[in-house]
């Protein structure tokens, strides 16, 4: 394994102990915000910093949309098919955001009293927010433990939100669960084998934080790379360097994904609201929720392949579909004719979930309140709440149709002799694994023609290759 002299100088200064806050952060603090005004009175740039971060917005920079002119996307104003949407349901989708106090639209981005400090540095394991208490903290949290406790963010700040996404472990990244707190070699080679944290790969400037989901993938930037810390000549084998140009790192080093817990892939909106029993699958998750609707999980899943160049284009709230099938939440972009495009790994998430039958847009729901769906389970005037809230229009119309979405798969890397072989793609064996006809190579590109033999897997060395 080669590694760059820049990747460890990164590696050893993230893991420099931080200094000792106590005698700065004495408290009391009745208040959450007393702690980030104690916080920005040392850290003044810090403030200025974050209030411009997609963490703090949960939006991109501004992208050029040929139909709808400047546009900012990003988590708070995309839709997914899991929870759906943010608006309306502020208070609940916000208690993973790194402020305090978002309950409706009114919230204010411009002013950094509200930023949560502690969510990211706290490392004394004993700050939580409330699950539904729109990023304030749970009740009972010591705020003068938890501020004097502050230091670099670990596996455990992050994962409070990125392992849970969607409401619980893996539920959204196949790729990310509680089984990443501390995972063995064999799940992760980075965090188990080495015991990074997430900021070593994900690093930062000006509290930005470097690393693409959904809002950096729809302006094609903020892309962090295993080129980051490997060189290009990372392989002893020259065939296998060769691969570089074309396959992502992460489709041969990541051969499956939830490998030790199950991943959400199968959410029907549809199902919901019928009093039947709830039930779980041999996993022990939920497969029924009269709340949520029917759910599948699966275990060691082959990702799906994809030609990618970084972007994606996203539907927009209020567009058009067709529900006469699958609705694309994200078409990735790059193909194999593009340069830049690579073959990488993703999660399809599929599921069902509302949409305006005469106008044919989709749903933005009310799901959490007193008045939301959760709680009526009346799916016309959850509609009818959110729609307005999302500034669209509503027929009264409620029905259903089927949605994808691709999730990237860039965590849990395998150990170099777990990683696929030559056969895990090619041959009769990789048919399993590669669509080749579906990439554009009309058959698997080693066959030349019809010259292609059975016996290649007898023909490979002691590597298999």
């Amino acid at each position: 394994m080669k590694i760059t002299v820049a990747a460890l100088i990164l590696f050893f200064a993230a893991h420099v102990s931080a200094q000792n806050h106590a005698e700065y952060l004495s408290g009391p603090f009745t208040t959450p915000q007393e702690v980030t005004e104690t916080c920005l009175g040392c850290h003044e740039d810090a403030g200025t910093d974050i209030l411009l971060t997609r963490h703090w917005n949960w939006l991109g920079t501004e992208i050029q949309d040929g139909k709808r002119g400047a546009i900012r996307i990003g988590k708070q104003n995309l839709i997914n098919n899991f929870c759906i949407a943010v608006s309306s349901n502020w208070p609940r989708c916000t208690s993973c955001h790194i402020g305090y106090g978002w309950k409706d639209a009114s919230f204010d981005h411009s002013d950094p009293a509200n930023i949560d400090c502690l969510v990211c540095h706290d490392q004394s394991g004993t700050y939580k927010k409330s699950p539904t208490g729109a990023g304030m903290p749970a009740d009972g949290v010591d705020l003068v433990t938890a501020a004097q406790s502050v230091g670099k963010p670990t596996r455990k700040n992050c994962g409070a939100c990125h392992f849970d996404g969607g409401g619980g472990s893996g539920v959204k990244h196949g790729d990310l669960d509680d089984s990443m707190y501390a995972p063995t070699r064999e799940l992760d080679v980075h965090m188990g084998g080495m015991d990074m944290q997430c900021i070593d790969c994900h690093t930062t400037e000006k509290h930005k934080i470097s690393g693409a989901s959904h809002g950096s993938m729809a302006a094609n930037e903020n892309h962090i790379t295993c080129m980051n810390c490997h060189d290009e000549e990372v392989h002893s084998k020259a065939l296998l360097n060769k691969h570089i140009a074309t396959v992502a790192c992460e489709t041969c080093h990541i051969p499956a994904f939830a490998r030790k817990e199950p991943t959400k892939t199968w959410w029907d909106w549809s199902a919901a609201g019928q009093d039947r029993p709830e039930e779980k699958d041999k996993y022990g998750k939920e497969v029924y929720s009269k709340m949520k609707g029917a759910f599948r999980w699966e275990k060691n899943v082959i990702p799906a392949y994809r030609w990618f160049n970084g972007g994606a284009d996203y539907y927009r709230q209020g567009e058009v579909i067709d529900p006469a099938k699958p609705v694309q939440l994200n078409t990735l972009r790059g193909s194999i004719k593009e340069a830049s495009a690579k073959i990488a790994p993703f999660k399809i998430m599929r599921g069902s979930q509302p949409y305006d039958g005469e106008f044919r847009t989709l749903i933005v729901p009310r799901l959490f309140g007193s008045d939301g769906y959760w709680k009526t389970f009346d799916w016309v005037s959850a509609a009818r709440i959110g729609m307005v809230s999302a500034g669209l229009e509503f027929s009264g119309s409620v029905e259903f149709t089927e949605t994808e979405m691709a999730w990237p798969i860039n965590h849990m890397v395998a150990p170099k002799e777990k990683a696929l072989h030559c056969t895990s793609c090619h041959g009769k064996q990789g048919e399993k694994r590669l669509d080749w006809k579906a990439l554009g190579y009309g058959k698997d590109p080693i066959t030349r023609g019809s010259r292609f033999k059975q016996k290649l897997v007898t023909e490979l060395d002691a590597d298999g290759e």
